[in-house]
């Protein structure tokens, strides 16, 4: 468990996933993402965090805001996987929140505790992000994060078409992140 002023991240419990998917599998969320998913792709998801955290001892954790016990979403690290990826087997971070919760600093805040345990934790010497285009909100979060834009990083993933590509990667080494904190 990783505790912010505001947050815990954490790990699933089986009453989160449907909270999740209430307030995460909606046009607005998954707009850069692929598209609201179907009963099949909500299980596969579920899947991949829960076999994620298996083989890593990490994944993407339950974000809960703690006065309200309300899960925003969810934050944190896996190791990359897409097809087509220039960044396979790196640590990656992502985040994930309901749409009532951006422009909030959760995002943030959920992801500087993150890397935080990426860089302390689980002994990363590099974090990557990513994203596309056309989603400004989550490159710009990378930005104000303190990573850098890996431009010839960048690749086409096949899952998705012309609108979602192409992955657009950021990175922060662990000795960028130390000199900022």
């Amino acid at each position: 468990m990783i505790e912010t002023d505001r947050l815990v991240l954490r790990e699933w419990r089986e009453a989160d996933w449907p909270r999740f998917w209430a307030g995460t599998n909606t046009p607005a969320v998954m707009r850069w993402l692929g598209g609201v998913l179907d009963e099949d792709g909500m299980a596969a998801t579920r899947a991949r965090v829960e076999n994620c955290q298996a083989a890593n001892g990490f994944c993407f954790w339950v974000v809960e805001r703690k006065s309200h016990d309300d899960v925003l979403g969810f934050c944190g690290l896996k190791r990359a996987d897409a097809p087509g990826s220039s960044v396979t087997g790196a640590v990656e971070i992502g985040w994930r929140l309901r749409e009532d919760a951006w422009g909030q600093g959760y995002a943030r805040e959920a992801a500087s505790a993150a890397l935080g345990a990426a860089f302390t934790r689980f002994g990363a010497d590099e974090v990557v992000a990513l994203t596309v285009p056309g989603n400004a909100a989550s490159w710009g979060l990378m930005k104000r994060l303190g990573m850098q834009r890996r431009a010839e990083l960048d690749y086409v993933d096949p899952r998705f078409g012309e609108e979602l590509n192409p992955s657009i990667v950021y990175s922060l080494r662990r000795d960028q992140w130390e000199t900022a904190t």
